[in-house]
């Protein structure tokens, strides 16, 4: 009997162990769970309610938006940057990223950078280099003028200790001719001074997540995770978001990917229906 019971504790011990081995690596790659605040943004205005809540569901790393983003003032809540630092760490969180506007950059990048690290960002990000630059119909020397220009910005980024890094929105997943404007930017911007953050919805516009982090390996730092049913009805010209593990995006290939791409970090930016699920999902996902 005491034999059995002894093979028994072992039995179950090793059971254990096997359980607390798959925790570990349930977190794609071992990062964070993070989440972008702004399709959030209405719920910010009780910001430390609305961290305690984001690390009520696992989040653990929020990706913010800069104080002055919007003329509303929807983000001013997070102006004082030294308090915003220590809500998140009384709930365990930190922001390491954070989006400013282009013009934002261009026209006050110093104090963009001092906000940032008094938050403990250490990588800013803009969405799009269409501003002034020809929007979603550039031409070929709209698209080299902005990228000499994001050089400037990052070089200046990087003396501060900073990691600049670029989204893509609609002026990069234009067409300049035959080429995709996104394309003609991995060959013109720096690639020390300047990293990349994938947007997986641009699925929509026919780029795929783990074919360019394949393709372009070490230019990624970041990426903003939703999923997408492409066999959906269009709706207003593009296949409609869904919980991320529920649409047509390979999760375990992408993340796979993501380790060539460079990938340190990534993003949900859905709904907050949507963000309850697939963080649920992105907790279990083994890769």
């Amino acid at each position: 009997m005491a034999a059995q019971s002894r093979r028994e504790f072992l039995a179950a011990a090793a059971a254990s162990i096997a359980a607390s081995a798959i925790e570990l690596q349930a977190n794609p790659l071992g990062l964070p769970v993070g989440s972008q605040i702004y399709p959030l943004r209405s719920m910010l205005k009780d910001f430390p309610g609305f961290v305690k809540m984001m690390a009520g569901i696992g989040v653990t790393r929020l990706e913010l938006c800069s104080p002055d983003r919007l003329d509303t003032g929807e983000f001013k809540v997070l102006s004082n940057a030294k308090e915003v630092k220590k809500i998140l760490a009384d709930h365990g969180l930190k922001a390491e990223s954070c989006h400013f506007s282009l013009d934002e950059l261009r026209s006050n990048q110093p104090r963009c950078i001092e906000w940032a690290k008094e938050v403990g960002v250490t990588q800013i990000l803009t969405n799009s280099l269409g501003d002034g630059n020809g929007d979603d119909h550039p031409t070929m020397d709209q698209v080299k003028k902005a990228a000499d220009e994001y050089n400037g910005i990052a070089a200046v980024a990087a003396k501060a200790g900073v990691q600049q890094a670029l989204h893509n929105e609609g002026f990069e997943v234009s067409m300049v001719g035959d080429k995709r404007t996104y394309d003609l930017l991995f060959d013109l911007l720096d690639p020390e001074l300047v990293k990349y953050q994938f947007q997986m919805s641009t699925i929509n516009s026919g780029l795929v997540g783990a074919e360019y982090f394949q393709k372009y390996p070490g230019r990624f730092i970041s990426m903003h995770v939703q999923d997408v049913d492409m066999n959906a009805p269009l709706r207003e010209g593009r296949r409609p978001q869904v919980a991320v593990g529920k649409g047509s995006i390979d999760w375990a290939k992408t993340f796979r990917a993501a380790k060539t791409g460079g990938i340190k970090n990534y993003f949900v930016e859905q709904s907050w229906e949507l963000t309850q699920q697939s963080v649920a999902y992105l907790k279990a996902l083994l890769v």
